[in-house]
């Protein structure tokens, strides 16, 4: 079949300082929107140069990969937060709060990409990719024992409110002619760690593959809201990409005829940077008429991969899965939250430069 895109990208770009520190300083909204703007048209402006079909802001109107919705539905309280351990890449535990706690019914107030759409639409070079979180990201963050069970009973009913938001939004992204979708779905990592399946049973007090199996329903019904003809739709799945950090280490073994063969996405965005992320077997899985995009650059270390290391490593991954369905982008975005990934911007755009050149080698 022919695959569209084989050179991908995850989205999110590094921030330059100038834009942190006017957002950090609250520059005045006018100021703020302009300098995005500059910014947004330089990040479209360099994706064409490096070859690339598929455009992205660079995530650069947002704090975070999922701030949109925080954005955009009212019953957030963004002052409150749940400390829990998170860096799994440092020997240390260190403890980090993510800022969001729903306190009240939940209400869709405009579409999550109301401030990004308009301008990509206007500005972009070519087919417009859009970034939206999974609904299954903010039952694990956003539910807080003794404030969100006084308005929802437990993290489902949670969950399902949020699945109506995304599936209106991205229907709304479908109907206004955005040809790739993507959904950026973090958790499903916690069923392919022991330490994290242990803690959604006793955090989330459910059993984990009962979760699983709710977690892929809940963004399939994003998924067919957002089916039409010429949409792409896909789902991003990394084991976190906070500031280089990660949380959550494991082969997709343990996960893979349930994900690959149950999700209704078209395009699957998988991490392979380092060893935390498994052997390529259990791509044997994944349905012969889907593609796999084999996130081999790593956006956490500034070191450039070498292209003939990269090449090598997509044809280990074809003795499983069909070199002709296959595509290649980094392992995540360069900058889940706002203050980025530890490289710098020359470094980013070497990376994905390299990331067209090995797709231009693989399948020429």
């Amino acid at each position: 079949m022919p695959v569209q895109y084989r050179a991908d990208h995850i989205g999110s770009l590094l921030r330059p300082a100038d834009l942190l520190a006017a957002r950090a300083g609250g520059s005045e909204s006018g100021r703020l929107r302009s300098m995005e703007d500059h910014y947004i048209l330089r990040a479209l402006a360099k994706q064409k140069e490096l070859g690339f079909q598929i455009y992205t802001d660079g995530e650069l109107r947002r704090r975070n990969f999922m701030s949109e919705l925080t954005d955009a539905v009212d019953g957030f309280d963004l002052e409150d937060s749940i400390a829990r351990d998170w860096d799994a890449s440092q020997k240390k535990p260190q403890v980090a709060s993510v800022t969001g706690i729903v306190n009240r019914k939940l209400k869709r107030m405009h579409s999550l990409t109301e401030r990004e759409l308009p301008f990509l639409r206007l500005h972009s070079p070519g087919d417009i990719k859009v970034l939206v979180p999974s609904p299954t990201q903010f039952p694990a963050i956003a539910f807080k024992r003794g404030v969100t069970d006084k308005v929802y009973k437990d993290h489902s009913a949670l969950l399902w409110d949020v699945v109506e938001i995304i599936k209106q939004d991205m229907a709304q992204l479908a109907a206004e002619g955005v040809k790739y979708i993507q959904m950026d779905a973090p958790r499903y990592s916690y069923y392919l760690d022991p330490k994290w399946r242990a803690w959604i049973k006793q955090e989330m007090n459910q059993d984990p593959e009962e979760a699983l199996d709710e977690a892929i329903a809940a963004d399939n019904a994003c998924f067919d809201a957002a089916r039409r003809p010429g949409v792409t739709v896909a789902i991003h799945l990394c084991r976190g990409n906070n500031r280089s950090h990660w949380y959550a280490e494991g082969g997709y073994d343990a996960i893979a005829e349930k994900l690959f063969g149950s999700l209704r996405v078209d395009r699957f965005l998988l991490e392979y940077d380092d060893e935390r992320a498994g052997t390529f077997e259990p791509l044997r899985l994944v349905p012969k008429d889907k593609v796999v995009v084999l996130g081999l650059i790593t956006t956490k270390k500034a070191q450039l991969e070498k292209s003939d290391e990269v090449l090598r490593r997509i044809h280990q991954a074809a003795k499983y899965f069909p070199l002709e369905n296959m595509a290649i982008s980094p392992q995540c975005g360069f900058a889940s939250t706002a203050e980025g990934n530890l490289l710098s911007e020359d470094e980013q755009w070497a990376k994905l430069k390299l990331v067209v050149n090995t797709a231009r080698r693989a399948w020429h």
